[in-house]
């Protein structure tokens, strides 16, 4: 029964750092374009966009810095499935020669406040692609 306690409260932690990172990025200037978009290849956290770029958000909601931060929040096998996601919601949206790039928000501490968030930028290069799609 505690392993079910804690992953619910995780996982209502992890929804409201993704309200959050949405209230944040709306802030910044930010359209959202979709929210927990799901295929066969997994999940996109958040799809944005400014100034005509697409951006494809991956939410990390932590309690501590104790795993090393944001930095270390996505690793590559992430990355390697975000490029994926990447491009099949280009694809599926018809978005062709469309820049875009993947931010990581790091939402950390006891409550996910939207003024204490992380923003990577262009956390990752996309290896073997230029980011126009």
């Amino acid at each position: 029964m505690g392993d079910v306690r804690v992953s619910l409260k995780s996982k209502l932690f992890g929804r409201q750092a993704e309200s959050a990172a949405e209230q944040y990025l709306r802030g910044q200037g930010y359209r959202i374009r979709d929210r927990n978009v799901r295929s066969v290849y997994g999940e996109l956290d958040l799809v944005v966009e400014r100034a005509g770029v697409v951006v494809f958000v991956e939410v990390k909601a932590r309690r501590t810095n104790a795993f090393g931060g944001a930095p270390y929040a996505v690793d590559r096998r992430k990355q390697m499935r975000m490029i994926t996601l990447g491009a099949h919601y280009l694809a599926q949206h018809k978005l062709k020669n469309q820049s875009c790039r993947f931010d990581v928000l790091l939402c950390a501490g006891a409550s996910a406040d939207p003024s204490a968030i992380q923003h990577i930028e262009n956390a990752f290069e996309v290896p073997g692609h230029e980011l126009q799609w």
